[in-house]
This record gives C-alpha cells, structure tokens and sequence, in this order.
C-alpha cells in the first residue's frame, strides 16, 4: 500500500514563533510512513480575518487554500483551531473542497485516518493536557490526544481539574477583553500548578503561548510543550527544553 501523500499545514502562528512544532509533526509523520510535502504557497487560514468582520479577506485566504492544498490524500495541521476554520468555515466561505474535507487535526490523524495511538513516542516528564477549545468543541476530538499521550513511554499523565474550560485566549479576545482573558487565565493557571506537572501540553500553540507566557512571568517552571514535539520525542531524538 503506497504511503499516504499528506500536506503540511504549519499555519501562521506555528510557522511564525514555534517553527519546532513543524518540524516535530514532518519527523512523527514521516516516522510513521507517510510522504510529508510543505508547500511553500500556504498562508493564514484566514480566522483572525474572519472572526472580526473582514469576511472578504477570509474568502480569498479559504479560497487559496483550497488551491495549494488539492491533490493530497490528506492536509494535517497542528492546531485544532485552524484545522476547525478550514473545516467547518471555509465551506461556507469558498463552497466545497477535498482540501477542506481532507484537513485533519494531528491527533485526529493519527488515530482516525492512520489507526495509531502508539507512536514509539518517549518523554519521561510529568504531564497535564488542555483540551484547546476549537479541538473539543468544533472538531470534537474527544479524548484522541489523551490515548495517544497514554501509550507515551516514561510518561506520568496527571488529569487537569477543570480541563475543558477555556484559557481565555480566544484569539482577538484577549485583545479585546483583557481583564476577562487574564481573570481566566490565571483560572487556568491555578489548575495547571496543581497538577504538580512538569508540562503542560495542548494541540495550539496559540493556547500554550497565552498560559506559558503567564507561566512564564510567574516563575512557576512549569514548560508549555505541543502534543507533536511530546510525540516526535524518541529515546533516540529526545525532547530539547529550551532554558
């Protein structure tokens, strides 16, 4: 059976501040058989466009996804809130497209098109997960990364209390409504640390980059790590903390 062809979709805000969440999903895929192409045409999938009006501009962006991304078997994203942009917003944008239809969240990948929840994955750290909104509630991934977080070697997996609330990210939210997005982060955050974790994981970076940066300003030691680097990490090619 041929390898899969599988599109990479880093998207915007990956490929932009944590280009290792990339190259982690192109390394895991491969690892697993599939044949990984970046092409080099993506851009934005155009949700902060059309969360705040700019519905013409988030047309256009749907529309030239669904042109660089044609022909794959399937497109993988790293981040359930793009993957749910292009999968339940683009058609209403653009019309219907294979390329909307083919994207997949990464763990949702793994386990629903691949049927893998072992990935030969190694991480011997304590680690609490945050089901990101957008993966719950708009692609209902359920527990997918929790089975795949699970089969990691070395792993301790503790439960988050009050997991499924939101960190009060939100994109332009946190923008828009700081002093609600803060009094919910620091929720968020007060959950975390009594996990006693080490990690803290998610499938957005854009999450992990709102709870780590108030993690951060803590001085708490807690790390934010994305679900594709915990599942890249072998013995062989250990997880780098960055200090």
């Amino acid at each position: 059976m041929p390898a899969p062809r599988v599109g990479l979709f880093a998207t915007c805000l990956t490929d932009t501040f944590y280009p290792s969440t990339a190259r982690a999903v192109l390394r895991l895929l491969e690892r697993l058989g599939c044949d990984v192409d970046f092409p080099m045409d993506q851009t934005c999938c155009g949700q902060m466009h059309y969360n705040t009006g700019y519905r013409e501009e988030a047309r256009s962006l749907a529309s030239k996804y669904a042109g660089v991304f044609a022909g794959y078997d399937a497109i993988v994203a790293p981040s359930g809130s793009c993957g749910g942009m292009v999968r339940e917003i683009h058609p209403e944008l653009h019309g219907s497209s294979d390329a909307f239809a083919r994207t997949y969240e990464l763990s949702e990948f793994l386990v629903d098109v691949l049927g893998v929840t072992d990935v030969g994955a190694y991480f011997p750290h304590r680690v609490t997960y945050h089901p990101t909104c957008h993966s719950l509630r708009m692609l209902g991934v359920g527990d997918k990364p929790l089975q795949l977080l699970r089969s990691v070697r070395g792993l301790d997996l503790v439960e988050l209390p009050e997991a499924e609330t939101c960190c009060g990210f939100g994109g332009t939210f946190a923008v828009k409504n700081a002093d609600t997005s803060t009094a919910m982060l620091g929720d968020k955050m007060r959950c975390v640390l009594n996990t006693g974790a080490e990690v803290l994981c998610a499938g957005d970076n854009s999450c992990l980059m709102h709870i780590g940066g108030g993690l951060s300003r803590l001085r708490t030691g807690v790390r934010t790590v994305h679900l594709a680097e915990i599942l890249a990490s072998t013995e062989e090619e250990p997880w780098a903390a960055t200090p």
